[in-house]
């Protein structure tokens, strides 16, 4: 799976000149922010503030070297298992195989599909309408499948090894760094760039409440990890418009207008090797071109928010249904934290597990077993979507 394709016989048509340009330039721009390195911690045990000030500052950070080689083994063999068992095709109640289908049973939205090299979000009113703008379509090759799926919704109920990573000990410090030690989940997520089919995620910020609250930062909306399995590149990576965070409501539309193309000109794409762990927040402009390249791109996704963006709040209609999230939503859902640190725990018994204050200060003590496991069917109709 990891082995590059290399007879794809896709690319950008037209536009491939200026496309292999803009990654180029792009690339360059994004090694000069000074926002990337290995996970550091001050003399206190913290989050080190210069890495603090990067991600303030551009809105995004990566960690390099976060993940091992056997961690990475893990996650990879966990990702073949997934693919293999998805559906024939939309709506399949099997795979090819003729086996029950991944997620044929599950009640929350799971299994998102696109066209080969599609954008199907753009232009349309789904997630209330946040993709304004229709990414460029490459055409797809001739052998290509008429649909594949992009996106897995509640993918921890799927992968143990996602699990582990959600309970590492140095990413759950930086969301205590970020969102206070009482910070609570959003939602985990697997994205699938496929070499030469990979769909592209038109240009959006992820927040739908809070736009126009009084108490309004930039840190409103929260934060997603980006965990890269095989790495990422310009070319299959998500780019991000340094800053942006801080700005409100971003008018996407007129950007892209005022640029003359969707390749706007200030952004940046997010480049990783494998095992790499990006921090991007939720508020910034960002998004990802069909992926024409002949790299995989399989990313772990999840996130977290700030407890008082979330207590008390209405919202969902995104990822779940509307709600209001009250204490006892928030503890349901952050039990998935302490399933993550006790099943990292039992994989990595060397290292010194995190401490999540919420659960230190109740006496809540979570157990990875074979029960546990069971409970995580379609935990994410729980996810706390702002």
């Amino acid at each position: 799976m990891n082995k590059p394709i290399t007879t794809l016989g896709v690319d950008y048509g037209p536009e491939e000149a200026a496309m292999q340009a803009y990654l180029h330039e792009g690339e360059a721009r994004a090694h000069a922010l000074g926002n990337r390195g290995p996970i550091r911690f001050d003399a206190d045990g913290r989050i080190h503030p210069e890495i603090l000030e990067a991600y303030w500052r551009c809105g995004f950070y990566v960690f390099e070297g976060v993940l091992p080689p056997e961690e990475l083994a893990d996650i990879e063999a966990d990702i073949h298992d997934i693919l293999d068992r998805l559906p024939s095709e939309r709506g399949s109640p099997v795979d090819a195989k003729g086996r029950p289908a991944l997620a044929a049973d599950c009640k929350a939205p799971t299994l998102f599909w696109s066209r080969p090299l599609g954008d199907p979000m753009g232009g349309t009113s789904a997630a209330n309408g946040r993709h304004p703008v229709k990414m460029f379509e490459p055409k797809a090759s001739t052998d290509a499948p008429k649909e594949i799926v992009y996106l897995i919704l509640g993918s921890l109920q799927f992968s143990e090894a996602h699990l582990r990573v959600y309970g590492h000990p140095g990413l759950l410090a930086m969301a205590a760094a970020v969102n206070g030690d009482d910070f609570v989940p959003f939602n985990e997520a697997l994205f699938i760039k496929e070499p030469g089919r990979g769909a592209s995620v038109a240009w959006h910020q992820d927040g739908v409440t809070h736009w126009n609250s009084p108490d309004w930062d930039q840190g409103t909306h929260g934060f997603n990890f980006m965990a890269q399995l095989y790495g990422c590149t310009p070319a299959n990576g998500v780019w991000v418009v340094p800053g942006s965070h801080k700005l409100g409501k971003v008018d996407i539309k007129a950007r892209v207008a005022a640029a003359g193309t969707e390749r706007l000109p200030d952004a940046v794409p997010i480049v990783c090797k494998p095992g790499d762990v990006a921090i991007t927040n939720r508020q910034t402009v960002h998004g990802s071109f069909a992926n024409t390249s002949p790299d995989w791109r399989v990313t772990l996704n999840f996130g977290f928010h700030r407890r008082r963006s979330v207590l008390g709040v209405e919202a969902g209609g995104v990822h779940n249904a509307r709600a209001v999230y009250d204490e006892t939503r928030i503890r349901e859902r952050a039990r998935v934290i302490g399933y993550a640190i006790d099943a990292r725990r039992q994989r990595f018994p060397a290292e010194t597990p995190f401490l999540y204050r919420p659960h230190a200060e109740s006496g809540e003590s979570w157990r990875w077993d074979a029960a546990a496991k069971a409970g995580m069917k379609d935990y994410n109709l729980l996810d706390l979507s702002i």
